[in-house]
């Protein structure tokens, strides 16, 4: 190929509907087909990276092959399409400002009045062509972080307005992912919260192409008519993204739509042959079909919120599938762990893991937990954090240094035993 096609993905009705599952589920199509993709995420808060945001707000902070520090969906991408992602394919409103201030100050704007348009839509056009303009990829999706009529938000939609058409006719497409809710009192699903979504990016000068609708009942011909006609797509660009037990199944559940076949019609791109998904239902099939069952203890702080552990929990998935095994994940909250309770919150468990964590909070039980498992050859796996509370655990309990700790949780311990490197 010649030009790189771009792909672009915004949300709308509310957040969490999974717009980087669909992106990844697009992209895993696409790449089945024989196209090289990638997929980004641009991020509207004003953060430089999520290296320094709380996990309860954001969830876990996924670490890429260049030590970016970078959105965990991320981490779907790769796992989707088992090709590694780079600070590229992350970028945050913070990021964007920062450089251009930081031409700013270099005079690289030559004393112009630097503003939203041109400057920043300027600088996000270019970074939404840089891995497009690397050569490596025929398809680039691009995932827009937040909900359509986000004040956050804005600058991204201006930016996706200006590059679709820039790019030209059949060279960028945007799909919009939205809300069919079901009123159980009424019986029905609804189409209006769908209808005024596409509306608002109507308003800043964006016609979706296709519309990916998330639901939890069957859309009907006749709804998917209506949506077609007061939403200005086509009827097969209507596409039903349905609840699904897990999100390894929404691939199949895409191609059975139609996504792939649509975008690239659209993109007037061949559909070459039908996408090799055979190594993909295989692990499905195992991840379905388990014949083994273990109960993993998952030691952490932010156990309140499964997203601080993504990429922990989606290992135990294709771990557990690779040996037809379903894991069963027990979280345990570290800072109830103590002494007196360790064999009640550690009974029944197969394996135990000492999640990652900073801070001196929940740091006493994490150890405990260690102790125990030594000492009762329960298998174990600490990462980062738990790494080293299990080298505090020896130190104290083996070798005698009772007050042995980490220079990150006190800084006059006797017996540092985990230090930072000057």
């Amino acid at each position: 190929m010649n030009q790189t096609k771009y792909i672009f993905v915004t949300g709308g009705v509310t957040s969490s509907l999974g717009k980087g599952i669909i992106a990844a589920s697009l992209a895993k199509l696409l790449q089945g087909r024989g196209y090289r993709t990638t997929i980004q995420k641009f991020d509207p808060y004003i953060n430089v990276d999520p290296g320094t945001l709380n996990p309860y707000e954001h969830g876990e902070c996924y670490v890429t092959d260049d030590g970016a520090e970078t959105d965990l969906d991320l981490g779907h991408y790769e796992r989707f399409l088992n090709v590694p992602t780079s600070q590229a394919n992350n970028v945050t409103t913070g990021r964007v400002y920062l450089s251009v201030i930081e031409k700013e100050r270099r005079g690289e704007f030559l004393g112009k009045t630097v503003q939203v348009v041109p400057h920043i839509t300027n600088e996000i056009k270019d970074r939404m062509q840089l891995l497009g303009k690397s050569g490596d990829y025929d398809i680039v999706i691009t995932e827009i972080g937040g909900t359509v009529g986000d004040i956050e938000s804005l600058p991204y939609i201006e930016s996706v307005r200006q590059l679709v058409w820039e790019l030209g006719e059949n060279n960028g497409i945007v799909i919009h992912l939205t809300l069919v809710p079901y009123l159980a009192a009424a019986g029905e699903l609804k189409t209006k919260p769908t209808q005024h979504s596409v509306k608002t990016l109507m308003e800043s000068g964006i016609k979706a192409d296709i519309l990916v609708c998330r639901t939890e009942h069957e859309l009907s011909q006749e709804l998917r008519q209506k949506l077609a006609l007061f939403c200005n797509v086509k009827k097969e660009a209507v596409i039903q993204s349905i609840d699904a037990s897990t999100i390894y199944e929404v691939p199949n559940l895409m191609l059975e739509e139609g996504l792939d076949v649509v975008a690239l019609k659209k993109l007037d791109l061949p559909k070459k042959a039908l996408p090799d998904l055979k190594n993909w239902n295989t692990f499905l099939k195992r991840l379905k079909n388990p014949k083994h069952t273990v109960n993993i203890g998952l030691v952490g702080k932010y156990v309140e919120m499964q997203d601080c552990y993504k990429s922990i929990l989606e290992a135990f998935i294709h771990a557990g599938a690779a040996n037809e095994t379903k894991v069963n994940v027990i979280s345990i909250h570290s800072e109830h762990i103590n002494a007196e309770n360790i064999v009640e919150k550690l009974a029944g468990l197969d394996g135990v893991l000492v999640a990652p964590g900073f801070g001196e909070r929940g740091i006493e039980g994490k150890i405990e937990a260690v102790r125990y498992v030594r000492e009762n050859n329960i298998p174990f796996f600490g990462i980062c954090l738990g790494m080293q509370m299990s080298v505090i655990e020896y130190s104290r309990n083996i070798l005698g240094y009772k007050e042995a700790n980490s220079t990150e949780m006190n800084d006059k311990t006797p017996h540092p035993v985990v230090n930072l490197m000057e």
